[in-house]
């Protein structure tokens, strides 16, 4: 019968060709370097005997050699004469029976076998390794998501709440998709989301949680407009038409100031495109959403009657604060100006950065007062620097005659 031959195992190494083949397949699933598993791996196996061995502190030791796909665990111990710690210390025989060169106070590196760690201390290990995974994970669905912040992302609703309405957004980042959060006050009024509708939507910002990174998202932001535009307009997207500023109440109407340095560029024919097909596919992307888009001006007058559109204005009287102004527009035209519950006016405002005062032409106005100035700013000082001296004179005319 033949004789059954069986080979012989290294227990100083810490199963390493396999080991490397699992960061390898990490890698590829995961998308995460070696070099940060490898890092997260190796504090793992500390850990791990650290957990059934006190006293160890910093003395231990993981070489991990990726050319040779070994990875060895070494306890660094002074040779010592009589053994007071024997986590930190080792006897000069001992020492020699491993390293013959040994000598009373050397630093010699002791190799640990891996039978050694118990049950609870590879339980740790793995759940630091499984950790070290999340992390890296989550560290990369930060990074991307930092880098798209403000920009337009397309997600399939994969949950509703029932009792906030708020919706759960599945966006792909990479190979794996990423939960996004759109919260109530995210979503436009009137707009009903069911699961498996895809939707665009605005990123707003990611933010760290211990749960992981919290991706926020809107329907409603002013930049929604401004990102659609982007892609549907060439000459924004190139940069030869440039968006000033946007107004929006989402679900309603959005006012948009648009201007170009190019004199032979049309910057609201650019945005409206031919037969109004470039503007007619955003609206339809907000599902009728109105929109005005104006050309925005460096003069303030010039850029209020065009933000009041489509009104007509007499005129714009800029005030003396710089941030409030009187305008004069037809009888007719007045309810026009306002709009319904005030939103033209409103809208108007948010776009310029004026407090708007708008005025009938018939109705009788009140000159402009320029602020007068104070004259005597200068001189209250002085006046102020007399006050203690004549209180002084009082005092003393006072006690004169309890001297007396």
């Amino acid at each position: 019968m033949a004789k059954k031959t069986t080979k012989k195992v290294n227990n100083n190494e810490l199963d390493g060709p396999e080991f490397f083949a699992a960061i390898a397949q990490i890698e590829q699933e995961k998308g995460i370097k070696p070099g940060y598993m490898m890092e997260k791996i190796t504090q793992a196996l500390v850990t791990a005997y650290r957990r059934d061995h006190e006293g160890v502190g910093d003395n231990l030791v993981v070489d991990a050699n990726p050319a040779t796909n070994t990875v060895r665990m070494f306890l660094k111990k002074d040779v010592v004469e009589e053994v007071d710690n024997p986590a930190t210390e080792i006897s000069l025989a001992e020492a020699q029976a491993a390293l013959p060169r040994a000598q009373l106070g050397d630093v010699v590196r002791i190799e640990i076998k891996p039978k050694s760690f118990g049950r609870i201390a590879a339980q740790t290990a793995r759940q630091v390794i499984i950790q070290g995974i999340r992390e890296a994970e989550q560290g990369m669905v930060y990074d991307e998501f930092s880098s798209k912040e403000h920009e337009l992302l397309t997600g399939e609703v994969t949950r509703i709440d029932p009792r906030t309405g708020a919706a759960t957004l599945r966006i792909r980042s990479g190979s794996e998709f990423t939960d996004a959060y759109l919260g109530p006050n995210e979503q436009v009024k009137g707009e009903h989301y069911v699961e498996g509708q895809r939707l665009k939507v605005y990123m707003v910002e990611v933010r760290k949680a211990t749960k992981g990174p919290q991706v926020l998202i809107s329907r409603t932001h002013p930049g929604l407009v401004k990102v659609l535009l982007e892609l549907e307009v060439p000459d924004i997207f190139d940069g030869t038409v440039e968006i000033k500023s946007v107004a929006r109440e989402a679900g309603s109407r959005t006012k948009l100031a648009v201007w170009s340095a190019d004199p032979n560029v049309d910057p609201i024919g650019a945005c409206v495109g031919p037969r109004g097909q470039r503007v007619n596919t955003i609206v339809e992307e907000l599902k009728g959403e109105k929109m005005d888009i104006i050309k925005y001006s460096e003069d303030p007058a010039e850029y209020i009657a065009a933000a009041l559109s489509p009104a007509d204005v007499i005129s714009v009287d800029p005030l003396p604060d710089g941030k409030s102004c009187r305008v004069v527009v037809p009888d007719d035209q007045l309810s026009l100006a306002i709009g319904k519950e005030g939103q033209n006016a409103r809208l108007a405002a948010k776009l310029t950065g004026f407090k708007i005062d708008i005025k009938p032409a018939s109705a009788p106005l009140e000159p402009i007062e320029e602020p007068e100035e104070d004259l005597f700013a200068e001189e209250a000082p002085a006046e102020e620097a007399e006050a203690p001296a004549q209180e002084v004179a009082e005092t003393e005319n006072t006690e004169a005659p309890e001297e007396a």
